[in-house]
């Protein structure tokens, strides 16, 4: 199929099919169709500019682009259009892909279920049995949904504490979350630093791997960028002769957390990972019992500190220097309101509100020790239980590069989330309200590995249930920096049929 069919099909797709996965679609991004023409000649030719060039690539709605809005579904920037394009986006377009518009995610990238948002939730394009319209997880539902249904080639989203993983397990797709700083984060809207990550939804492992290898570079711009020398560090680790032979004439260590089999994972769930894990069982790998002791305190750690990172980066949306201003006068015209109460309060939801409430509450003079401080250190005890399984040592740490440990893993397998998704009209039933927390603990598989910066991939299995058959996403994490190791063993998983 030539490259302008593929992208007439996926426009098509974009407006029979509404999922709500866009916010701005690519009918408003400007003369695409010449871009895809040029393309298909360069093809014809022999001579594309990349593995994407002419491909339809959406972007979440909270990585700047200049010739589109940047809403990031929040009523404070609802008429923002950034005057640049993130790092991300000029490397894709350098490599002749498409920005195939912008889509709907939670509000500021805050949520399990993309219904946190200005514009309405996003559509899972699978339904139940029922035929009832599913959650496409969060934050980067739309993303996710877009690749699901055929509207796009792949996207972008982006990862803080599972939020590309999620919704590719929801929606039967690869997400994929690299190393931290591997990927620029300029021009990403932040909602916490230390954990946001770009991260890629596909198809199939082969598509993210072509966008990965086109980002995966150096940024000056962004303070957060691996520096050259670091990745060559990285490099450097990696040609090891003893990790080097994983996958080529040694088997791999396959690690299984004791920790990660909780209470809240459902039969099917659980079902998928043991029949994932024999898969590779038989294809010669060896599964191995691990212990991460400081997994139970990692869900509490990330919602203390994502909540005080948010907190400060949202400081600046006050309607005076940065977003929408609300109609009136502020603070209800009293001489001691505040100047920007009412923009903040119509502005942002409920849920950005909650959570900068809990990270102000938790960088308060009185809290900050028991908390902000507290959590930091528990981060730093996550790291070290994974340092402490992996065979590869971390090739930053002191004394890492190129050494490596016997009788330990090469990389960790475990679900990418506990259940299936939720129906959509349960979560939007306002006569039931759900508490927050029941949406939080949906993270619990995928937090560990963003406290601790390392690549994970959520790939979708298939197995055989009691009446038919269900679809599960099962997560693979490696040690940092082998990012590429993570996505070999996702493609052996991936789009598998398991009884």
């Amino acid at each position: 199929m030539s490259l302008l069919r593929e992208a007439e099909r996926c426009v098509a797709n974009q407006y029979s099919h509404n999922f709500n996965a866009f916010i701005t679609p690519l009918a408003r991004a400007g003369q695409w169709l010449d871009r895809v023409r040029e393309a298909d000649e360069r093809q014809e030719q022999g001579t594309p500019k990349s593995a994407v060039d002419g491909r339809l690539i959406s972007v979440k709605d909270n990585i700047c682009t200049r010739d589109l809005p940047t809403t990031c579904a929040s009523g404070i920037l609802e008429k923002y259009t950034s005057p640049f394009n993130a790092t991300v986006v000029d490397r894709l377009e350098a490599a002749g892909a498409v920005v195939a518009g912008k889509t709907n995610l939670d509000e500021f990238g805050m949520g399990s279920n993309s219904i946190n948002s200005r514009f309405g939730p996003v559509k899972n394009p699978r339904r139940d049995a029922s035929g009832e319209f599913l959650s496409a997880g969060g934050s980067s539902g739309g993303s996710a949904a877009s690749v699901a249904a055929d509207q796009c080639y792949a996207s972008l989203g982006t990862d803080t504490g599972g939020s590309v993983r999620l919704p590719a397990a929801y929606t039967g797709t690869v997400g994929f979350k690299p190393s931290y700083g591997l990927i620029s984060r300029w021009g990403v809207v932040a909602y916490a630093n230390s954990l946001d990550t770009v991260g890629i939804l596909g198809k199939s492992t082969a598509n993210v791997r072509d966008i990965f290898d086109i980002l995966n570079e150096h940024d000056h711009r962004d303070p957060t960028s691996l520096s050259v020398f670091s990745r060559e560090r990285i490099q450097h680790s990696l040609h090891n002769p003893q990790l080097t032979s994983r996958l080529k004439s040694t088997p791999l260590r396959i690690g299984v957390p004791v920790e990660y089999n909780v209470s809240e994972m459902t039969s099917s769930v659980r079902r998928a990972w043991a029949h994932s894990l024999a898969h590779l069982k038989k294809q010669g790998h060896t599964i191995h019992s691990i212990s991460l002791p400081d997994t139970k305190h990692a869900l509490s750690t990330y919602y203390v500190l994502g909540p005080a990172e948010a907190s400060s980066n949202l400081a600046k949306y006050d309607g005076v220097r940065y977003g929408t201003r609300a109609e009136g006068p502020d603070g209800d015209g009293r001489p001691d309101g505040y100047l920007y109460a009412n923009t903040r309060g119509e502005g942002f939801g409920q849920e950005v509100k909650r959570r900068i409430t809990l990270g102000t509450f938790s960088l308060s003079a009185n809290a900050i020790d028991n908390y902000f401080i507290q959590a930091q250190r528990v981060r730093r005890l996550v790291q070290k239980d994974f340092d402490a399984v992996f065979t590869a040592k971390h090739p930053l740490a002191a004394h890492g590069t190129g050494i490596t440990k016997d009788n330990d893993v090469d990389v960790i397998i475990c679900p990418t989330a506990p259940s299936s998704p939720p129906r959509l009209s349960d979560l939007m039933d306002k006569s039931k309200p759900k508490s927050p927390l029941e949406g939080y603990v949906t993270d619990v598989y995928t937090v560990p590995a963003s406290l601790a910066g390392l690549p994970a991939i959520s790939v979708p299995v298939t197995v055989s249930g009691e009446q038919e058959a269900e679809l599960a996403g099962i997560q693979v994490i490696g040690q940092y920096g082998d990012d590429h190791l993570v996505m070999k063993v996702g493609e052996m998983l991936e789009g598998k049929h398991l009884d």
